[in-house]
C-alpha cells in the first residue's frame, strides 16, 4: 500500500526538495497513518487537509534544518544564492 518515503534533505538530495516531492511524501504518510490508499468520498476533505498540513510542516522543517558536514555543505551550496 505504501512505498517508502525518501529522505528530502541534503546530502541525500543534491538539490532542494521540490514541492512535488514534499507533497508525495506527505501523501504517503497520510495513506500509511490512515490505512487508506484513497479515501471514500465522505473522508476526502479531511484526508486532503491532512496531506496539505503534513506537506506544510515538512516544508517548514526542511527550510529550518541546518545540515553540517562536508557533503552537506557542498549540496547546500548548490541550492543557495549567497553572496560569498
Amino acid at each position: 500500500m505504501c512505498r517508502s518515503i525518501k529522505t528530502l534533505r541534503p546530502p541525500v538530495l543534491a538539490e532542494e526538495a521540490t514541492e512535488g516531492e514534499i507533497r508525495a511524501a506527505a501523501l504517503q504518510y497520510v495513506r500509511k497513518v490512515s490505512g487508506f490508499r484513497a479515501p471514500a468520498a465522505h473522508n476526502r476533505e479531511v484526508f486532503d487537509r491532512a496531506v496539505e498540513a503534513v506537506a506544510a510542516a515538512t516544508a517548514e522543517l526542511l527550510a529550518g534544518l541546518e545540515v553540517r558536514g562536508a557533503d552537506a555543505r557542498g549540496a547546500a551550496g548548490r541550492r543557495t544564492t549567497g553572496d560569498g
